[in-house]
C-alpha cells in the first residue's frame, strides 16, 4: 500500500517581530522571549515556552481551557526530540498519521472508537504488524504524558489502553521476517565493491558488534586513547538502552584501532570520524583513477563553474543509518553487475552483521558474553540476535543415532 503524509503539526506558539526582539502571542497575552528575532536563541526560548504552557502551573493563564490533538502533539514531539530522540522519527510518524484524521479536534472527546479508527489507519499506511503495535504504544505514551500533566483525563488514557495490539494472523499487516546474521563469506564477497571509508565501518561493525547508527555517529572526541595503553575506548554520546544502562563504553582492540586511525589524522574533536565528505572524495579519486579518456576541454570548463557555484545539496557531516544502508546496497549492485550470474552477492543490511557478531560470541563463549557485546538488557533479547543455540542444536542432531538400529546390533 501507499503510504500516507499528514501535514505537519502547526506549532503551538508562533514568534512575532517587537522592534527587533522576539515575543509572541497566545490566548490573547503578550509573552516576551529576550531575545533577538530570528537567532537560535529566540528558537530555543520559544521552544522552551511551548513546553512550559502545557507543564507549568504559572503559565496556566495562557493554557487553552480545552486541549486539542494538534497542541498535546506540538508539545510532545518538544518533549520527545529533546529527552527521547532514539524514538523522536517513529513517534513523529505516530503522530502524523493521527493529525491526519483528529486534527483540530479536542484531545478529551477521543474515545475506543477512535483509536480502533487510528490503528486501522496504522495498518494502511503499509508496515508491518510489529511497527503498527509500536506506533500505537507511541500514541498511548503521550497519552499518558499528557495525563500525568493534566491535560488528557484519565478516561481517555484508559480507553486508550484498552485496545490491544494486532495478532499475528489476525490483521492485514504483514509480518516483518527474522533477521538472519549475514555469513562472513558474503560480506567478504562485497567488501571490494564498496568505498574504503564504508569498507572500514563494516569491518569495525563486524568487530565489535555495534549498532548501525553507533558506527555511523562516532565522533573523534567520543574515543578515549588515554584510559588504557592497549585498548581505546568509544563511549557514544547517546544510544538506544541508555536509560536503561547509563554510558556506554565500547572497548577498541588492535584491529579496530588500525583501521580507524588513519580518519582520526587532522580532525577536530567534534568531526565525525567517518564522513560521507571523505567517501566522495574518494569515489571521485577512482573514477579519475579508472579513467580511459583525457577530460575535454569544455568539461573542464563545466567543472570550473561547478566549483566557483557549489551545489545545494552536499555530503552530510556524518552517515545516518539509512545512507549507511543505501551505501551497502549500492556496492551489492555494483558488484552484482560484473559478477557472473553464479556467483551473484544476495542483498544483505547493516543490521545483519550486529546479528552475526552476536552469533559468532555465542557459538564460541556462550550467550552471557554475547549479551555483554551485543549491550543488551535482558537475555532474551540476546536470544533474538544470536543465533547460535540452532547451530548448536543442528549439530547434536547430526550425531543422534537410531535406537533401533542399536538395539539391533545388540
Amino acid at each position: 500500500m501507499n503510504k500516507k503524509y499528514a501535514p505537519k503539526a502547526p506549532r503551538l506558539l508562533k514568534m512575532c517581530d517587537d522592534r527587533g526582539y522576539a515575543c509572541t502571542y497566545h490566548a490573547g497575552r503578550k509573552i516576551n522571549l529576550y531575545a533577538k528575532f530570528g537567532t537560535p536563541e529566540a528558537e530555543e526560548a520559544l521552544r522552551r515556552l511551548q513546553i512550559q504552557v502545557f507543564t507549568d502551573p504559572t503559565l496556566a493563564s495562557v493554557r487553552p481551557q480545552q486541549v486539542s490533538v494538534d497542541d498535546l502533539c506540538a508539545a510532545y514531539l518538544l518533549h520527545t526530540e529533546e529527552h527521547d530522540p532514539g524514538h523522536f522519527p517513529s513517534i513523529k510518524t505516530a503522530v502524523k498519521i493521527l493529525l491526519q484524521h483528529f486534527a483540530g479536534q479536542a484531545v478529551d472527546t477521543l474515545d475506543t472508537r477512535h483509536f480502533i479508527h487510528l490503528q486501522d489507519m496504522f495498518v494502511e499506511y503499509g508496515v508491518s504488524r510489529q511497527y503498527c503495535n509500536a506506533l500505537m504504544g507511541y500514541i498511548r505514551a503521550m497519552l499518558k504524558w499528557g495525563t500525568i500533566r493534566k491535560l488528557v483525563s484519565t478516561q481517555v488514557y484508559g480507553e486508550a489502553k484498552l485496545i490491544s495490539a494486532l495478532r499475528e494472523g489476525k490483521t492485514q499487516a504483514y509480518e516483518n521476517p527474522e533477521v538472519e546474521p549475514v555469513p562472513d563469506e558474503v560480506v567478504r564477497q562485497t567488501l571490494p565493491f564498496m568505498s574504503p571509508t564504508i569498507r572500514t565501518m563494516v569491518q569495525i561493525q563486524r568487530l565489535t558488534g555495534m549498532r548501525p547508527s553507533e558506527v555511523c555517529k562516532m565522533r573523534v572526541g567520543d574515543i578515549n586513547q588515554t584510559r588504557d595503553t592497549e585498548l581505546w575506548y568509544y563511549v557514544p554520546g547517546s544510544h538506544k538502552t541508555e536509560k536503561h544502562i547509563g554510558k556506554k563504553s565500547i572497548p577498541l582492540g588492535k584491529p579496530e584501532q588500525e583501521l580507524i586511525a588513519p580518519y582520526l589524522v587532522g580532525k577536530k574533536p567534534s568531526e565525525a570520524v567517518f564522513s560521507p565528505k571523505t567517501a566522495m572524495a574518494e569515489w571521485h579519486a577512482e573514477r579519475r583513477a579508472n579513467r580511459k579518456t583525457k577530460v575535454s576541454p569544455s568539461q573542464l570548463e563545466r567543472n570550473m563553474k561547478r566549483a566557483q557555484k557549489p551545489a545545494k545539496r552536499q555530503p552530510g557531516e556524518c552517515y545516518r543509518p539509512s545512507s549507511y544502508r543505501v551505501a551497502i546496497m549500492n556496492a551489492i549492485k555494483k558488484g552484482n553487475k560484473t559478477l557472473p550470474q553464479d556467483q551473484q552477492i544476495p542483498h544483505w543490511f547493516p543490521y545483519q552483521i550486529r546479528h552475526a557478531a552476536g552469533t559468532d560470541v555465542e557459538k564460541t563463549e556462550g550467550l552471557d558474553k554475547a549479551q555483554a557485546l551485543l549491550g543488551h538488557t535482558s537475555a532474551n533479547m540476546t536470544k533474538r540476535y544470536a543465533h547460535g543455540r540452532l547451530a548448536l542444536t543442528e549439530s547434536m542432531a547430526r550425531k543422534r543415532r537410531n535406537p533401533r538400529k542399536d538395539s539391533a546390533e545388540e
